[in-house]
């Protein structure tokens, strides 16, 4: 490590007890972290730098951001380099004109929204975890979130990055250009590829105008036919001023609602689905008062049985922090495991009471938790099991993953891949596809040290 303390300096370089110190995801804190040592560069050279000196030695590298990943992607085997990202934190420019932010890989999400709002500005993907996680690890996990309906997912905000290659070369295109048909579009390689091909150091965001206000409700429905009928009816009347649309089963709606301690919860219990969904009265001339005179409407007609609409921001946050606070779902379970799966929108409901019935007869399940994006084909699924084995896990997987090759559906809609799913791949991808993307791991990183054993 004396190469490497050369290179950072000894204030950026930890070994012994204050690696232990650390850990792999901000829901394990009580697992110490196993590595050779980690890194907390400040430069994009010392990153370079570092790498070279892996390239050299066959020293694998485990890229570290703000540790939300869900699918194993930041988990060590204890013979590995940490680069965290945390000390490159900076944004570097916000451009009024141009709407874009240059930043630095380990802006924290929030602090940038923060930022680009006092300029007039607002980068709209957002999530639950926005606290916590970095931009550099938002981009190589092409992250979704509660916008994607509107917004699209992180990949429609990235105009252009800056890559470090596996053995320290730099590939910069921080260009601020919307439109650019010069050749392949190098970085959408990385967008996406969960450190596995390169280190994101530097990246130049879009920017969209911020919202003029928006307005939040929560509606109950009857089923799930009733539930496309109310989207399709409001996607018509809204059009782009529809900006989320949230669908929470039964069951767990109860659950979600017990992080506001039974104060302020939005519908009574019991109706079978329920929608939390978001209105930006910027788009389209939308007036104050639509959502309120739609609602009314609806309930008139039967499509939905009951509505309620936050009077102000602070009723606006409470509503979404039923949604957001994940935490409160994980705390109810024994040992949880997660999915984020996705398929056409017509096909959710039919799906969904699949795998309730799959999980209802598997003995080892204690509960299970629905709910996710439903207008843009993406659902959640936080299963409580009684107890934890590898055997157990491959059961549940198979119950949520085989299902969706019927449908055409995907494993990971937002999450990713890393070491938890890669096995399930093939429910999705074709084996043309996958040694496509061999063939690219092995051209862009032949030594295997980026991420080992992550994906592919």
């Amino acid at each position: 490590m004396v190469r490497i303390a050369e290179i950072v300096g000894a204030d950026n370089l930890l070994v012994g007890d204050a690696v232990s110190e650390r850990f792999v995801h901000i829901w394990k804190t009580h697992i110490p972290l196993a590595a050779v040592a980690v890194v907390t560069p400040t430069s994009v050279e010392q990153v370079s730098a570092v790498m070279r000196y892996c390239h050299q030695t066959g020293l694998s590298v485990v890229v570290h951001g703000g540790l939300t990943n869900m699918v194993g992607s930041t988990e060590t085997s204890g013979i590995e380099l940490v680069i965290s990202m945390e000390k490159m934190n900076r944004i570097l420019e916000l451009d009024v004109n141009s709407k874009t932010a240059f930043v630095e890989a380990g802006v924290i999400l929030e602090h940038l929204q923060e930022e680009v709002k006092k300029v007039g500005l607002m980068f709209p993907v957002t999530f639950g975890a926005k606290g916590s996680a970095q931009v550099g690890g938002m981009i190589a996990t092409n992250a979704g979130g509660l916008r994607v309906f509107r917004y699209g997912m992180t990949r429609q905000w990235v105009l252009g990055l800056e890559v470090v290659m596996s053995d320290g070369t730099v590939i910069s295109g921080l260009k601020k250009l919307v439109k650019d048909n010069s050749g392949l579009d190098l970085k959408q390689l990385f967008i996406g590829s969960e450190g596995v091909l390169g280190i994101i150091t530097r990246a130049v965001l879009r920017l969209s105008p911020a919202s003029g206000g928006r307005h939040t409700a929560f509606v109950a429905l009857e089923d799930f036919g009733q539930v496309l009928v109310f989207l399709r009816s409001m996607e018509l009347t809204l059009g782009g001023a529809l900006t989320a649309f949230e669908l929470i089963w039964k069951d767990t709606y109860q659950r979600m609602c017990g992080v506001l301690k039974g104060g302020g919860i939005p519908l009574a219990f019991g109706y079978p689905l329920y929608v939390l969904l978001e209105i930006s009265t910027s788009t389209g001339g939308t007036s104050p008062n639509l959502l309120e005179q739609l609602l009314e409407k609806y309930l008139e007609e039967g499509i939905v049985l009951d509505a309620a609409v936050a009077s102000s921001e602070s009723e606006q946050n409470r509503f979404w922090r039923i949604r957001e606070d994940v935490d409160h779902l994980v705390s109810q379970c024994t040992f949880d495991q997660h999915f984020d799966v996705s398929l056409p929108i017509a096909d959710i409901g039919d799906y969904v009471d699949g795998i309730r019935r799959n999980l209802d007869a598997e003995p080892g399940v204690d509960t299970y938790f629905v709910y996710g994006h439903m207008a843009d084909g993406n659902i959640h699924v936080v299963v409580s099991k009684k107890y934890d084995s590898v055997d157990l896990i491959e059961r549940v997987n198979n119950l949520i993953y085989s299902p969706l090759t019927n449908y055409g559906g995907s494993i990971s809609a937002e999450h990713g891949i890393g070491t938890h799913k890669k096995a399930y791949l093939p429910y999705c991808r074709s084996k043309e596809e996958l040694d496509l993307m061999r063939r690219l791991k092995g051209a862009l990183d032949p030594k295997g040290i980026l991420n080992p054993g992550k994906i592919i």
